[in-house]
């Protein structure tokens, strides 16, 4: 396996995608959607990180983090973070998302082994990944409407200002689809 070494600066902010195994479309499952907000709130009790945007997509979430001053470990939160919730969802881990391989060895989770990360350069490259990660429900063709995807941080930026409600425009409109 090749040596990857992963961007690790303190303070730093970051855009992050993990996958769920397989791609399993389970991420939007209430008892997941639960075990992955009570995950975060364990783990930022110890290790804090403020969370800037979120989407939840039915097979891999998007976020962008930015972590306190002096601190780069963001991958011991999601390591933390993915335990959690495999460990709060292990019955359905044993059922429905293991490999026969790690299911022999004892092993099972919900997630990819790893998880791509990206620092954060400039309010260039922020405001990109801002946009990427809350227009990727329509991307994927799972809304005609940005707005009409509720698990996403898009809502709390409309009533911010950030955006307004209509960002992204309507691909029914266009006659491109989207399904919903």
């Amino acid at each position: 396996m090749p040596d990857y070494r992963r961007a690790a600066v303190p303070g730093g902010t970051y855009f992050f995608t993990l996958v769920t195994e397989r791609r399993q479309p389970i991420l939007t499952r209430p008892d997941i959607r639960q075990a992955l907000r009570e995950s975060i709130e364990t783990v930022r009790l110890t290790q804090p990180f403020a969370i800037d945007a979120w989407v939840l997509l039915p097979d891999h979430l998007h976020a962008i983090w930015r972590l306190p001053p002096g601190d780069a470990d963001f991958s011991n939160r999601w390591r933390l973070i993915k335990r959690h919730v495999t460990h709060a969802c292990r019955d359905y881990n044993r059922i429905d998302l293991m490999s026969e391989r790690r299911q022999a060895k004892g092993h099972g989770t919900l997630w990819q082994q790893r998880f791509w990360e990206h620092l954060i350069r400039d309010e260039q490259d922020y405001a990109r990944h801002f946009d990427y990660l809350h227009g990727n429900p329509l991307k994927h063709g799972l809304v005609s409407r940005v707005q009409d995807w509720p698990w996403s941080s898009f809502h709390r930026w409309v009533r911010q200002g950030v955006y307004p409600n209509d960002w992204g425009g309507d691909t029914s409109v266009n006659g491109l689809g989207g399904g919903e």
